[in-house]
């Protein structure tokens, strides 16, 4: 399946459809605001803001499935990151990303791109999911990878038309 084919919302609850994005590489992520990782969306808008007039996007999904780590809504989230981290990039809905009620695009991303040994499951919060220009993901990063981890894959990604 192709991720440009599947639905979100943004953090205000409008429908979006990820075919609008056809044709940018994008950065998914899943993000927290009471995370040890929480400081790398200062990282994720520096990346946005190098790369995105190159056609370049990150997405980033509030879940609060990790230990309650994202308590407040999208909304809420999208004031937190702008105030604290400058965040300019889209902040979509808040979503759940294991378990029967994981969204369709987690669900796609997850298969395409499995984590270590093979596991579908994401085991926390700022695992992030480069997709290429075509709707495939080309590279999965754990929460870990910094940006310098993911500026050669992400450059190479972009090379690509």
């Amino acid at each position: 399946m192709n991720i440009h084919d599947l639905e979100c919302r943004t953090a205000q609850q409008e429908p979006f459809n990820l075919g609008a994005l056809r044709g940018q590489v994008l950065l998914i992520v899943n993000v927290a605001s009471r995370c040890r990782f929480t400081p790398q969306l200062r990282e994720l808008q520096t990346l946005y803001q190098r790369y995105r007039d190159h056609g370049f996007t990150v997405l980033a999904f509030p879940c609060d499935q990790f230990a309650g780590q994202a308590p407040e809504s999208a909304e809420g989230f999208c004031v937190f990151s702008a105030h604290t981290y400058g965040v300019t990039f889209p902040v979509m809905d808040k979503i759940k990303v294991n378990g029967r009620q994981a969204h369709p695009l987690f669900v796609a991303l997850k298969r395409e791109a499995p984590g270590v040994l093979g596991t579908r499951m994401i085991k926390w919060n700022f695992t992030k999911f480069l997709v290429g220009r075509d709707g495939h993901v080309v590279r999965r990063f754990s929460p870990r990878d910094e940006r310098v981890d993911m500026l050669e894959p992400l450059e190479r990604a972009l090379e690509e038309r």
